[in-house]
């Protein structure tokens, strides 16, 4: 659940830089990027779990993190490309479809990062202090 609020502040800080308000479309996005990031953790702290049962703390997150790091990449790029034209329309209603788009490319841009170095060195803090 770590992801969740560090992709908000970068889909928040995203739209605010390109001067987009909080309306119904930005909530949508918000849904979706909630989705999305919240898939990315469970995918690392799964595996890490259970490669815990034969390896130390460390090396099963380092590991974990490693071996989901294609899946995670390849769906963030499959939907960060797949937002790329909301963000660039220019037709008619393209301001609902512009809001979308900057919550999912900014939330789905930082969101990632912060799944694949925060998470788990928050995982290994966990781990590590529950067992002390």
């Amino acid at each position: 659940m770590f992801t969740v609020p560090l992709a908000s502040c970068g889909a928040f800080l995203f739209a605010y830089c390109f001067g987009q308000s909080f309306n119904i479309y930005t909530q949508i996005g918000l849904i979706t990027l909630v989705g999305l990031v919240s898939k990315h953790g469970i995918l690392i702290v799964e595996f890490a779990n259970q490669l815990k049962k034969n390896l130390e703390v460390h090396e099963a997150v380092k590991k974990a993190a490693v071996l989901r790091l294609r899946p995670i990449i390849m769906t963030t790029g499959a939907m960060i490309f797949g937002v790329l034209p909301l963000v660039f329309s220019q037709e008619a209603g393209a301001e609902a479809r512009h809001a979308i788009g900057f919550i999912l490319l900014g939330g789905l841009s930082l969101g990632t990062l912060f799944t694949l170095f925060i998470l788990p060195t928050i995982f290994c803090s966990f781990k590590i202090g529950m067992k002390h």
